[in-house]
């Protein structure tokens, strides 16, 4: 099986210049989707929850994750409750990692417990397939043909 790594770069959170993006995902358990999110993709736990209620940072090659329990309208937001999605089958969004080797992290993810929906099949300009992580979401594993490019 070919080796799976990823390059470390200079990203940051917070950012000293421009912007970086964090995914917010509402969990049930914050100790189990860190536990989660190392385990399968090499993650590096930023920080854990706390006594008072703050979430769990991760960092995810060059993208940060924020996981935190639901809970219901804050001053910021006094319309809005989060909550893990109550049907893991009907989703509005998910995550999408993109790999060099799809079928090297195929196999190393699913040794380290990730459960796939399906083996890695070919679609359009890529071979992908999904993994569900301890709350039912979905993440994308994709890997571009050769010859596709982006715009």
């Amino acid at each position: 099986m070919n080796q799976v790594q990823v390059e470390a770069k200079a990203y940051q959170m917070p950012p000293r210049d421009g912007i970086a993006i964090a995914h917010f995902l509402t969990v049930a358990d914050i100790e189990r989707s860190l536990r989660f999110y190392e385990t399968i993709f090499s993650g590096k736990i930023l920080s854990r929850s706390d006594s008072k209620g703050a979430p769990g940072y991760l960092q995810l090659a060059n993208t940060w994750l924020i996981v935190n329990v639901g809970g219901g309208p804050t001053p910021d937001k006094p319309t809005v409750v989060l909550s893990v999605p109550p049907d893991p089958n009907a989703i509005s969004s998910y995550m999408n990692i993109r790999v060099a080797d799809i079928r090297a992290c195929y196999e190393l993810w699913r040794s380290r417990g990730a459960t796939f929906i399906t083996e890695p099949k070919d679609k359009y300009g890529e071979t992908r397939c999904y993994i569900r992580d301890p709350d039912g979401y979905i993440i994308e594993v994709g890997q571009s043909k050769p010859d596709f490019t982006y715009g």
